[in-house]
């Protein structure tokens, strides 16, 4: 199947072809580094860096660009009221930031430009726009001016009236009109300032993305993607004050995620999502209810000590990228339920053939797919398997779909393993241990797509913080105890530990090289 992007701008799916063969440039809106992170500011980091993924996978090279707000109304305002220089916050809170994206395993940005340091881009930009009369200077401020832009509007599909409400609207009631947004600002004292043609000030929200994207990526790029929130007004802004300044299409396939909802209910892990409503009401509705600092949203790293990285990424990925995403504890705990099935996968496949999953290599690259072998029934399923996988992420890179391939690709492996009884050394043979091998790497080569199981997961705090080690070491010894029972046939004792441990939520299994404990 051709790979297809569903594009915000034409509403539809589109053929993804690049505007160079087999490059792609791709720009993500960035964070105002003015307060921790939440969890809703890593949705668009996770699937954009999961899109690279594929990308990659299928042979593009790939330029991946996420800039840095160091400069903002909410920024200024925020350091003034803890006492802090915009400087000092800015990179505390840009710290925390890059640190959120490395413990949820997002590593394959390019470039994170700081808008700071390349206010000089965003001068020439504004110059340009002046000088061909797209914008226009008033008191220190500078315009655009949106009447001059014949299709304005033209990705909300919004008329100039329906912009106004609930835009970021400057309060200078001399603008030509008053949906003009500012490119420059003039600065208040006691305000970051550069210098300028215009006289001492910063520049405005939208400018500085146009700017910096066109600095890495060009004038025109592949993707631009951000929350739906973005859409309108900064991502309408981006585009008319970007076309209008270079006189060429400013992004190709303009794609949106779905934004984070405080709920109690989520969809079941594997599922899809079409969008053919009318998405301006599909903004307002997910905005209403978006999950945001200001409704009390806890910062990202407070469920890092709930939840291992990889469990919330995986949430993140677990529905199709434009579908609003329904957060809570109950919904993080279901996704990490429902993925130890893979933990134990590893597990038993390190006790057939003394493999570690993690150190296996697989094939990066989908014309290098791990070779199978059709006349065989079990690699004969896992081919039909790894289509839908494909199929899935080809039909705008559907995680949900491809998330509920790589459970029915682990039902079919342990079921491979459980047929040949492949747990018991003396079953196993060169030939099965060659198929299942294959079958396993071929999984890996899939889920490395989505930026899973690439490192083995870690305790977190909450499974019993800095106890954690005690814990783990008293139950290897009830384990033990249990173990010495069962050799006397003091299966009173056995069944006692076993259920009282089961109370716990702690479950043993019994195997044929040994047993093992495990935390529901």
């Amino acid at each position: 199947m051709t790979l297809r992007v569903y594009n915000t701008l034409t509403r539809q799916k589109e053929v993804f072809e690049t505007l160079t063969p087999q490059k792609v440039s791709m720009y993500l809106c960035g964070p105002t580094v003015y307060k921790p992170a939440h969890i809703g500011h890593l949705v668009g980091p996770v699937i954009f860096d999961t899109v690279k993924r594929y990308l990659s996978y299928n042979g593009y090279l790939v330029t991946f660009v996420i800039n840095i707000t160091d400069v903002d109304d909410k920024l200024i305002n925020k350091a003034r009221e803890l006492g802090k220089t915009v400087d000092d916050l800015a990179r505390q809170m840009t710290d925390d930031y890059f640190d959120n994206l490395k413990t949820i395993g997002v590593d394959s940005v390019n470039i994170f430009p700081y808008a700071t340091e390349h206010i000089d881009e965003m001068q020439q930009m504004i110059s340009r726009l002046i000088k061909n009369g797209h914008a226009y200077p008033l008191e220190g401020d500078v315009y655009f001016d949106v009447t001059k832009d014949a299709d304005y509007g033209k990705l909300s599909r919004r008329n100039i009236d329906e912009m106004m409400a609930g835009t970021r609207v400057e309060a200078n009631d001399r603008k030509r009109h008053p949906a003009d947004f500012a490119l420059w600002k003039k600065s208040k004292a006691g305000e970051p300032a550069w210098d300028s043609p215009w006289g001492k000030g910063r520049p405005g929200w939208h400018i500085e993305c146009s700017a910096m994207s066109m600095k890495y990526l060009g004038e025109s790029i592949d993707i631009h993607g951000g929350g739906l929130d973005l859409m309108f007004p900064h991502h309408e802004n981006e585009l008319a004050q970007s076309e209008s300044c270079c006189g060429k299409p400013f992004v190709k396939y303009w794609m949106h995620n779905g934004l984070m909802q405080a709920g109690a209910a989520s969809g079941k892990i594997g599922g899809g999502h079409d969008r053919h409503g009318d998405i301006a009401v599909d903004q307002a509705t997910q905005e209403a209810n978006k999950l945001a600092g200001s409704k009390g949203a806890a910062s990202v790293k407070e469920l890092f000590a709930k939840f291992p990285a990889e469990t919330i990424r995986f949430f993140l990925l677990s529905t199709h990228y434009r579908s609003p995403i329904e957060l809570s504890d109950e919904n993080i705990a279901n996704t990490g339920k429902s993925i130890e099935g893979f933990y134990r996968m590893f597990e038993s496949f390190e006790r057939i053939t003394g493999k570690n999953f993690y150190d296996l290599a697989a094939p990066r690259l989908r014309k290098e797919t791990t070779p199978l072998d059709e006349s065989l029934d079990f690699h004969k399923e896992l081919i039909e398997l790894r289509d839908r996988y494909l199929e899935a992420m080809d039909d705008d890179f559907n995680t949900g779909g491809a998330v509920g391939v790589l459970f029915e690709m682990r039902k079919s492996i342990n079921g491979f393993a459980g047929k040949h009884q492949l747990e018991t050394a003396a079953n196993r043979t060169p030939e099965t241990l060659d198929q299942l091998e294959r079958g396993i790497r071929l999984f890996k080569e899939l889920s490395q797509s989505l930026g899973v199981f690439r490192v083995p997961v870690v305790a977190v705090a909450s499974a019993g913080g800095a106890d954690d080690e005690f814990t783990g070491k008293l139950l290897d010894l009830l384990l033990e105890i249990r173990n010495l029972a069962r050799k006397d046939k003091q299966f009173a004792i056995a069944d006692t530990i076993r259920n009282g441990l089961t109370g716990l939520k702690v479950t043993i299994e019994d195997r044929p090289d040994g047993s093992q404990w495990r935390r529901e």
